[in-house]
C-alpha cells in the first residue's frame, strides 16, 4: 500500500532522527575514558585493598569511565610493571594511574606513555625527581606524606622506651621512594628521643622477607628493644621473629598501611602501631585526578603534589 504524501514525508524525517541519535550514542560510548590502574603486588593486602576500592569507585560511576586494572607478581618485578605498562599504550588507554615498583626505572616507560597521549597520575610510591626532570616530563603525585606518617609512628614508638635503646628498621624496597621516606620517618622520631638505631636492611616490602631480616636483626643484636617495619607486611613477619626469638613482649614491633592482617596484632599488643594511609582511597584519589587531567581541567596539584591523609593508629 502506497502511503499518501504527508505520511511519507513523516516517515523519512523520523528514520532521518533516528539515523541521527544512533551516531551520537555510539560517539558518546568512544568518549568515555578508559583509565589504566597498574599497582604493585597483588600478594600484598595493601594493593588488593586499593583495587577494589578503584573497583568499586567505577561502578559507582560506569557512565563516567571504564577501568582496566593490573598488578605485578612481586613487589621488585620491575620489568614485569613496564610490559603492563606498555600494553596499556598499545590499548590506547585514556590515562594511567601507577603505583610504580621503582622510582626511577619507571620512569622511562611512562615518559612513552605521556608521548603517546596518556594522562599519567603517579601514586603510593613517588616518581624520582631528578630522573623526572632528565626526561623533561612531570607527573603529578597523588599519596600521603610518608615521612610525616613514619614519624608519628615513630613518636609513638619512642614514648614506650627511653633514650639509648637499640632499635631496628625493616625498610621496604630501598629504590623506592616510599620506602627512603619512611626509614627517614623513623630515624627522625628515633633521633629526636636519643634511641640507637643498629641496623637499617631491606625486608622487600614482603613477610617471608621481613621475618628474615629481623631474625637476622635479633640474633645480630641481642639487645634490640623495638623493630621498625615499613609496611605491615614486614611487620607482620617481624612479629613471627619475635615470637620465634621468644622475645615477645620484650621487642617491640610498629608497621605502617593499617592492612586487615594486623588488626588483631594491634588488639593484642603484637604490634605496637602503624599508619593508615587509607589504601581503598588512594587509587580513587588518583582516578579521581587523571579524569580530570583528560577533561583538561586543574588537578588542584601543589608544586606537583595532591597529598592524601594520613593518621597513626594505635591498639583498637
Amino acid at each position: 500500500m502506497k502511503l499518501p504524501f504527508a505520511a511519507r514525508l513523516l516517515a523519512v524525517a523520523m528514520l532521518s532522527a533516528a539515523s541521527a541519535v544512533l551516531p551520537l550514542s555510539a560517539a558518546h560510548a568512544a568518549d568515555k575514558p578508559k583509565v589504566a590502574l597498574v599497582m604493585k603486588s597483588l600478594a600484598n593486602e595493601f594493593f588488593l585493598t586499593m583495587e577494589d576500592g578503584a573497583k568499586d569507585y567505577q561502578k559507582a560511576h560506569s557512565a563516567d569511565f571504564d577501568l582496566i586494572s593490573n598488578g605485578i607478581k612481586d613487589e621488585t618485578d620491575t620489568a614485569a610493571q613496564i610490559a603492563i605498562v606498555n600494553q596499556m599504550i598499545v590499548q590506547k588507554v585514556d590515562a594511567l594511574v601507577i603505583a610504580p615498583a621503582d622510582s626511577k626505572a619507571m620512569v622511562a616507560v611512562i615518559d612513552k606513555a605521556m608521548k603517546a597521549g596518556i594522562k599519567v597520575v603517579n601514586i603510593d610510591n613517588q616518581l624520582d625527581a631528578g630522573v623526572l626532570k632528565t626526561k623533561g616530563i612531570e607527573v603529578p603525585f597523588v599519596g600521603p606524606d610518608n615521612r610525616k606518617g613514619a614519624k608519628l609512628v615513630g613518636d609513638y614508638l619512642a614514648k614506650q622506651l627511653k633514650a639509648g635503646d637499640e632499635v631496628g628498621v625493616i625498610e621496604g624496597v630501598s629504590t623506592t621512594t616510599n620506602a627512603q621516606q619512611r626509614s627517614a620517618g623513623f630515624k627522625d622520631a628515633m633521633d629526636a628521643a636519643g634511641m640507637k638505631i643498629v641496623s637499617t636492611q631491606s625486608g622487600d616490602w614482603e613477610i617471608d622477607k621481613g621475618n628474615k631480616v629481623a631474625a637476622a636483626m635479633l640474633t645480630q643484636y641481642p639487645n634490640i628493644k623495638a623493630l621498625l617495619a615499613g609496611n605491615d607486611s614486614m611487620a607482620v613477619g617481624a612479629v613471627s621473629a619475635v615470637r620465634a626469638a621468644g622475645k615477645a613482649g620484650k621487642v617491640q614491633v610498629v608497621g605502617y598501611d593499617n592492612i586487615n592482617a594486623i588488626k588483631p596484632m594491634l588488639k593484642d599488643g603484637r604490634v605496637l602501631a602503624t599508619a593508615d594511609q587509607y589504601a581503598a582511597k588512594q587509587a580513587v584519589f588518583g582516578i579521581e585526578a587523571a579524569l580530570k587531567m583528560v577533561k583538561g581541567e586543574d588537578t588542584g596539584a601543589v608544586n606537583g603534589v595532591i597529598q592524601t591523609p594520613v593518621e597513626l593508629v594505635t591498639k583498637q
